[in-house]
């Protein structure tokens, strides 16, 4: 993003801001939300929804982080974010996601990854599969679909469906995405110099 694009501006009570600065639409879903931990300054658009909800089961299983953001994620317009779940000796059970820091995941996009690293831009439109791993400073194109279980290496460009390597990424990729993360978020500010002091949505912690 551009220093020269203008402020994206938002009505007051449309986003409730936490106290580390996380700022979560009052139109997304956000469910089971004290099983979900937000690292700090990041952003939820509407229509997003955020499973919680989906976690370990059976006797003895106590609430646990279901799904963890970094510091600086943008979560676009309409995506869904759920834990992967696998069938394991008989027993259905859900396994957390980890989602690291300056991390844009674009509108409508499906997300049941494992892990997710620092640095990553997951385009719109995409379907992230079950128990996918994608490393650090990596770029998702918009539509695409990556299979179960797809491991995504540091640097790299997957595109297609299936999707697939398209190209190596260059050095400059962290410091890219990490400019255009504060970027958003600083300029994504409500008309009203008040903010909201409603309740957080989700558990919050200082990075």
């Amino acid at each position: 993003m551009s220093a020269l694009q203008p402020e994206i501006l938002y009505k007051k009570g449309e986003f409730i801001e936490t106290d580390t600065g996380n700022k979560v639409s009052r139109a997304a879903t956000i469910q089971g939300p004290q099983n979900i931990i937000l690292g700090g300054k990041t952003i939820i658009q509407p229509g997003s929804i955020i499973r919680g909800d989906l976690r370990r089961s059976g006797a003895g299983s106590k609430p646990s982080v279901v799904i963890s953001l970094g510091r600086y994620c943008l979560i676009g317009e309409g995506c869904v974010i759920r834990p992967p779940g696998k069938c394991y000796r008989g027993v259905f059970n859900y396994y957390p996601v980890k989602v690291g820091d300056h991390v844009h995941i674009g509108a409508n996009s499906i997300v049941e990854a494992a892990s997710i690293g620092n640095c990553v831009e997951i385009g719109k439109n995409c379907v992230i599969g079950k128990f996918t791993v994608i490393k650090d400073c990596t770029k998702i194109a918009d539509n695409t679909i990556l299979a179960d279980m797809t491991v995504v290496p540091p640097f790299a460009l997957f595109a297609g469906a299936p999707g697939r390597f398209i190209s190596d990424l260059p050095e400059s990729t962290e410091d890219l995405l990490v400019a255009k993360t504060k970027a958003f978020y600083n300029k994504f500010k409500s008309t009203s110099a008040t903010t909201s002091t409603a309740a957080p949505v989700a558990a919050t912690k200082e990075a």
